[in-house]
């Protein structure tokens, strides 16, 4: 049994991508996926496709590594292009099998939705590549911040995130080493087929669940001891800024793909 997880994962490098501000990224991002459900036709989807692609050329980030943080929602992109190629019934027949008809809408449709999303899943990916996990709860709590005014707990939640973020590398390697410790017990994890699978899951929960608890109750005791509070008034240690020049030109980018999208969305 193979375990891989790779989200949460930062890919360090130095690109004009990993240098913006974090609360730059993390806009431009939501931005994005927003605008992918905008994508109606083949130029805006060649559009989209070259924007995302333009960025993680620009990110460096070599794109095995992209698509590792893809695989595990690739069998839902198939589910969706499936139910897309039969079940829409528009446009003319172009496979007739008894009971199965394939339209060339459907056929459209599987390629639009299957592509669009993943487009949105490259730039959510691109995203956590490029952008250390402490530098994206502290945007958030940046962005978020005016909420604490109406009694929003912002700091608490994106410590959680923060917190979240960090552990799952962390519990992916104890999941490896609960793996190759029940291996070598002679635990048969090895084995094919969906109920198959899920059982052999079932010795790694127990030992991966005490094993959360037991880093959770470690990182309590520690927070208490450094007499962490959080809240109002709890500076950083890297302070976010923005870079007039450098952000800017991202930004001018970003708008221009809006301008662009827009036109192609009116004229299509």
């Amino acid at each position: 049994m193979t375990l891989r997880v790779s989200i949460g994962q930062y890919y360090s490098a130095t690109s004009p991508i990993h240098s913006l501000d974090a609360r730059v990224k993390l806009i431009a991002t939501i931005v994005y996926m927003v605008s992918c459900f905008f994508v109606s036709s083949l130029p805006t989807l060649g559009l989209a496709a070259v924007a995302v692609f333009a960025a993680v050329l620009c990110a460096r980030v070599p794109l095995g590594r992209l698509l590792a943080q893809i695989r595990p929602i690739v069998l839902f992109l198939v589910i969706t292009s499936v139910i897309n190629l039969f079940f829409v019934q528009t446009g003319s027949a172009i496979v007739n099998l008894g009971p199965i008809t394939i339209h060339t809408g459907g056929i459209e449709a599987a390629i639009l939705y299957t592509v669009r999303f993943f487009l949105l899943l490259v730039g959510g990916s691109l995203l956590m590549l490029t952008t250390q996990p402490m530098a994206l709860t502290d945007a958030a709590e940046k962005l978020l911040s005016p909420l604490e005014r109406l009694g929003a707990p912002v700091s608490q939640v994106t410590l959680i995130l923060s917190i979240a973020l960090r552990f799952v590398p962390t519990l992916s390697q104890e999941a490896h080493n609960i793996i190759a410790a029940q291996t070598a017990r002679g635990a048969r994890l090895e084995q094919k087929g969906a109920i198959a699978y899920a059982r052999a899951c079932v010795p790694l929960l127990v030992p991966l669940f005490a094993s959360a608890l037991r880093h959770a109750e470690h990182l309590g005791r520690a927070m208490d001891a450094r007499c962490y509070t959080g809240g109002t008034g709890r500076t950083h240690y890297h302070v976010l800024r923005i870079n007039p020049r450098h952000d800017g030109i991202f930004i001018a980018a970003l708008v221009l793909y809006l301008v662009l999208l827009a036109a192609l969305t009116i004229m299509g």
